[in-house]
């Protein structure tokens, strides 16, 4: 089970996100929103875990709703609702709007914070 950011982690969270960094590691800049979302979509919703798992999917992979369910082993209906969050939040983006076969990419900017997203995970969920 993926677990919830408790609020004694998220001091540690933030600084992973690009806060407090040294000198000798690489400079992330994002952006308040975009922190807020990332806690909000992967660590502190139930259906976190199975966003996580749709966008390591995509980031290899970028497939159609129906793929997705077919490799993940979820239903069709609940990677539909998980990928309509994540456009939203500017996650992935579609190669055609409602469309059966449309397919699911990560976004630029989504893609470009990827390994922090993967630190996350690693320190704060079971991925």
């Amino acid at each position: 089970m993926f677990c919830v950011l408790s609020s004694s982690a998220l001091p540690g969270f933030l600084r992973l996100l690009g806060g407090d960094q040294d000198a000798s590691s690489k400079s992330v800049s994002l952006e308040p929103s975009f922190k807020r979302m990332m806690i909000y979509l992967f660590i502190g919703t139930r259906g976190g875990h199975n966003r996580v798992r749709i966008v390591e999917l995509l980031k290899n992979y970028p497939s159609n709703p129906n793929k997705i369910a077919e490799k993940l082993a979820l239903d069709y209906k609940t990677v539909q609702h998980h990928l309509k969050l994540l456009e939203e939040h500017g996650v992935v983006v579609s190669s055609s709007k409602d469309s059966y076969g449309a397919v699911y990419f990560l976004t630029p900017y989504f893609d470009r914070f990827y390994g922090v997203l993967k630190e996350m995970w690693a320190k704060f969920g079971q991925s």
